[in-house]
């Protein structure tokens, strides 16, 4: 068609210039004159019936889709099969998932996950992710380990199927609490399970509430670090507790960050902390309270509540003390 515009365009112009000099499109050779024997005729028998060789101005405002494609239904059909992001669960949470992708108005992708009769974890994608911005969602809850190397193998897949970015979805990063050498000839496996995630093939990485906000520093892809202390301040704030009777409480010294910011939305409340001691994993012991919490409400907030001891402890202490109540507030339970 292109051929056919630029050869009617050019038979125009020479019409115009050789058949009727008087025209506006009439050309002037100063240097030289054209003999009849090198002039060009265009005579026309008649004139064209088709539009091939017109110029024409597209209309953008004319729908693009063929009149049996026009129906919105089918419209919305191709625009749902045609997204570019997928969502895959892991075995971990798999209603947790399936919640996700309802809100965002997908499917789950569909994933083969199998366990040889050794326990070896075999993962298969069961369609297409080239191209793709895939989302796999699995914690690291209970079993750790399982739940751990089957998002490494489940990222490696995605990798090997050419997907455009992999993002891990991990709203309980297991190994969060192992940060930080406290004692000679420890390993930190924070940044070890970092490393591995980033070797695996992911693009970046989600988590929520982390065990401390330094892990994220061991990561050498962005980490997109989100909070569930919205969801907590509404309970709180359905519970209609007077603000002059609210204390919030930090179950140990290493939380007091977090519990500053926590107190900071309840009206800028007062702080307290539990000074505790630790004579070994899992194994707490609450020594004093640090503040007044005397005939308040106490609201412990933590990160994770996994066997429940420093929580029991602390609000025992909390009573003793004299609070009317205690509330406790965590964004993971593992309650292992």
């Amino acid at each position: 068609m292109a051929l056919s515009l630029v050869y009617s365009i050019s038979s125009s112009i020479a019409c115009s210039s050789f058949s009727s000099p008087s025209s506006p499109l009439a050309f002037s050779f100063p240097d030289h004159r054209l003999s009849p024997r090198n002039s060009v005729r265009c005579n026309l028998v008649e004139p064209l019936k088709f539009d091939n060789g017109r110029p024409f101005t597209s209309v953008l405002s004319e729908p693009t889709f063929p009149n049996f494609l026009s129906s919105k239904d089918v419209e919305e059909t191709i625009n749902k099969n045609d997204t570019r992001l997928r969502i895959f669960s892991g075995t971990a949470n798999p209603s947790l998932s399936q919640e996700i992708a309802c809100y965002m108005g997908l499917e789950l992708g569909k994933i083969k996950i199998k366990r040889f009769a050794d326990g070896e974890i075999y993962v298969q994608l069961q369609e297409s992710v080239r191209g793709c911005d895939v989302y796999l969602v699995q914690p690291t809850c209970p079993p750790a380990n399982e739940n751990l190397m089957e998002l490494l193998i489940m990222i490696d897949a995605c990798r090997r199927a050419s997907a455009k970015n992999i993002t891990a979805v991990i709203p309980y990063f297991g190994y969060a609490r192992a940060d930080r050498k406290t004692q000679g000839r420890e390993s930190i496996a924070a940044k070890l399970v970092a490393n591995l995630i980033t070797e695996a093939g992911a693009n970046r990485v989600l988590a929520c509430d982390l065990h401390s906000g330094q892990s994220m520093g061991y990561f050498d892809i962005p980490v997109d670090h989100v909070y569930g202390q919205p969801v907590i301040l509404d309970y709180l704030a359905s519970k209609t507790i007077c603000s002059d009777d609210l204390v919030v409480v930090s179950p140990d010294v290493g939380g007091v960050a977090r519990a500053r910011a926590f107190a900071k939305k309840l009206s800028d409340a007062p702080l307290a902390i539990v000074d505790k001691r630790r004579h070994g994993h899992n194994v707490a012991e609450v020594m004093n309270l640090i503040g007044d919490v005397k005939g308040k409400v106490a609201v412990m907030v933590d990160d994770m509540i996994d066997t429940a001891g420093t929580i029991a402890k602390g609000a025992a202490l909390l009573h003793q003390e004299g609070a009317r109540e205690v509330y406790a507030c965590s964004t993971h339970a593992v309650f292992s």
